[in-house]
Formats: C-alpha cells, structure tokens, sequence
C-alpha cells in the first residue's frame, strides 16, 4: 500500500515514520510512504499557500491553488489513483470500521490541513473523504495523518510479525481487549489471576472474553450495544457487578 503525504512540515514525520513498526513495514516493501512539500506547487517567490478568508475573521486559509496542484502532480506518481483523505476536525471520526474500509485502499493522499482550514472548494471538489481523530483541534493534520496511516498499516499484509495480533485487540467485534500479565506471577503482592496459569487454553479463552465484556461495559458502556455479544453472553453481563474488581474475585463465573 502507498501513502502519499501533502504537508507544511515533512520534517514532522522524519522520528514516526522511522522507527519500530512502520520502518520495518517500508524495508520490507509492505507499505511505501512519499513525502511532498505543498510549498513547492506555490507559484509566488514567497511561496505563499494561505491568505486570508473572504468576508473576514480570524486566522488565515489554505489555498487552492497550490492544493490542487499538488494533488494533480502527486496522482501520476503511481497507480492507481489515491483516494484523497482531508485531515479535518469537521470530518468523519477515525474508528476500527473506517480503518477497515481505508486499509483496503491500495494507495491513500493524505492532506495535513493547516491554519484555520482550507479552501471550500477542495472540500468540494479535490477530497474525497475528510477524517477526523477526534472532537478537539490540533495546530494541523500532521499528527492526525501519522495515527491514520499506523492504525491502517497495522491491517496490511506482512506489516505485523503475526496476523493473529488483530484478532482480539481493542475493538475487534466491538469490544475492548482483555487484561493480560507477564513475569513475575507475583510483584509487590499483586498476583496473576489462577485461570491465566492453569494452562487449560479453553478456559483462558473464556476468561478472557469475559473480561472483554466486562471492562467494555465499564470503560466504553456506548459500545456494548453495537457490539458482537450473543444473547447468552448478555443475559450473564446483566447480572456481573458494575465492579470489575467484584467480579474477578470470582474465578469460577462461566459464560
């Protein structure tokens, strides 16, 4: 999967996207990441891309010139052509489904907004989708457009070390993932739970998916309804204690 990037600033990218998971990722040829400068299709010895809103206000607009530009010299590089994504506070909130649908994508343009926004007419006829990260405002979509393209490039093939990793991370069918321990068994009198030790991999699987439930319902509550419960399952949640701590000193409870 290719990810090109339309930014101010290239530079913010240079720590993210060379260390750990998405550097192993680009090595391997899993995904390939282009940084361009929006700066470049400026045409102004100034190279200017913001000026100020028509009919007054703060702060100050991307404009389209350069946007545009960018975006039609960027299309050729590869093929196919990129779904254009906005990094936008107005756009559509960055969940496990959106993720989904964006990781299919072979090829995504990423536009890092900045100042107070951009031009209506690239929401209107250059984007063709706009993303948020949540319901708060960043100085621009740099740092958004880093959490998209890790939480999307975690769903490529040969990115992860095991493919098995997403099956049961936080929101996989709705739910947030289960608690989990290492080494030791004991640390400063806090012990693993039994079940986690007793090697009876059936009965761990249970656990586990009850502690799903359980901490979903207290932490996240609005996911549960959505969520890939069976009515069994249900039934058992309606009668645990709202108490996590209640419910896990009892080790024998059974879905």
């Amino acid at each position: 999967m290719r990810f090109d990037i339309l930014t101010l600033f290239p530079g913010m990218f240079a720590g993210p996207l060379d260390e750990s998971i998405i550097k192993r990722a680009q090595d391997s040829g899993a995904i390939e990441i282009a940084l361009h400068q929006l700066r470049d299709w400026a045409t102004d010895k100034h190279r200017t891309v913001d000026d100020y809103p028509f009919g007054g206000g703060a702060g100050m607009l991307m404009k389209p010139e350069p946007l545009f530009a960018a975006v039609e010299a960027i299309q050729p590089l590869a093929t196919p052509p990129a779904k254009v994504v906005l990094l936008s506070p107005q756009g559509r909130t960055l969940d496990r489904a959106l993720v989904g649908e964006l990781a299919a994508e072979p090829r995504l343009l990423l536009i890092c907004a900045r100042y107070e926004g951009v031009d209506e007419r690239v929401r209107e006829h250059l984007v063709d989708l706009e993303v948020s990260v949540g319901d708060f405002v960043l100085s621009g979509g740099e740092l958004p457009a880093m959490l998209l393209l890790d939480a999307v490039a975690r769903f490529i093939p040969g990115v992860l070390g095991s493919e098995a990793s997403l099956e049961e991370e936080s929101f996989e069918g709705g739910l947030l993932e289960y608690p989990q321990y290492t080494r030791p068994p004991q640390f400063r009198g806090w012990t693993v739970p039994d079940v986690l030790l007793s090697g009876n991999h059936a009965v761990i699987a249970g656990w586990r998916r009850q502690r799903r439930l359980l901490r979903t319902r207290e932490v996240r509550p609005d996911l549960i309804e959505s969520s890939d419960i069976t009515p069994k399952e249900r039934t058992w949640l309606d009668v645990q204690p709202t108490d996590i701590q209640s419910t896990e000193a009892n080790e024998d409870d059974s879905t």
